[in-house]
């Protein structure tokens, strides 16, 4: 379980400098997610959405991926070997990171996310330690398509070091189980935007860049 754990990797998270410090009522980060299966998309349109309006962006995965590389403590071995399973990294870790990254890299514009929250805790977590997101992006793809995708990159040479048939369909699993509820929670809220990611990265992004257009910069105002 997540609890038990913590206290030890609250221990082995300040050996590996990432203890966040308190942020204050007025420098509250505006923050959008972006969720979706592996290979679905998300990755590009975050890089664009950097390009032509100005966010940072952080992905969780990778922010997991460059911890796990310190293979001096004892949770960067926990997070590699999960990672390698296709699992998820316990919440408090994985929130830790990103608070982290948020304090060290101030954004006026406001910050996308991508591959976070996961699963419910996560969410929970982020909101009420962090700042609530002011909207997720959700990219809806088949897994035929993200499979064709992944497999595309990782014979190209350009995909991740775990992109084989395997860890890709324990991917898919994992994702599909722990992020619907996230997905239906935000929903319910009025909060989700969902784009069809099994389309062209242009039709997509097109998609994507009219939401940031309009709906964008209203979240932004309030």
């Amino acid at each position: 379980g997540i609890r038990p754990q913590s206290a030890g990797f609250k221990t082995s998270i300040t050996r590996l400098h990432v203890t966040p410090s308190p942020m204050t009522s007025t420098e509250k980060p505006k923050v959008f997610f972006v969720l979706g299966g592996p290979g679905s998309g998300k990755g590009t349109v975050c890089a664009r959405l950097v390009e032509e309006f100005g966010y940072t962006h952080f992905s969780a995965g990778d922010l997991l991926r460059q911890a796990s590389r310190d293979k001096t403590t004892e949770v960067a071995q926990k997070i590699s070997q999960i990672l390698v399973e296709g699992g998820i990294v316990p919440s408090e870790l994985t929130v830790a990171l990103l608070k982290n990254a948020l304090n060290t890299h101030p954004s006026p514009r406001g910050y996308v996310i991508d591959g976070f929250p996961r699963k419910m805790d996560q969410m929970f977590m982020f909101e009420e330690d962090i700042v609530p997101a002011k909207a997720i992006l959700f990219f809806d793809c088949t897994e035929e398509t993200m499979e064709a995708r992944l497999i595309g990159r990782a014979s190209s040479g350009s995909g991740r070091d775990d992109d084989n048939i395997e860890t890709i369909r324990r991917r898919f699993r994992t994702n599909a189980e722990q992020c619907v509820p996230v997905v239906e929670h935000y929903k319910k809220q009025g909060r989700l935007y969902t784009v069809d990611g099994n389309r062209s990265r242009e039709e997509v992004y097109a998609d994507v860049n009219k939401i940031f257009l309009k709906e964008g910069e209203e979240l932004l105002k309030k």
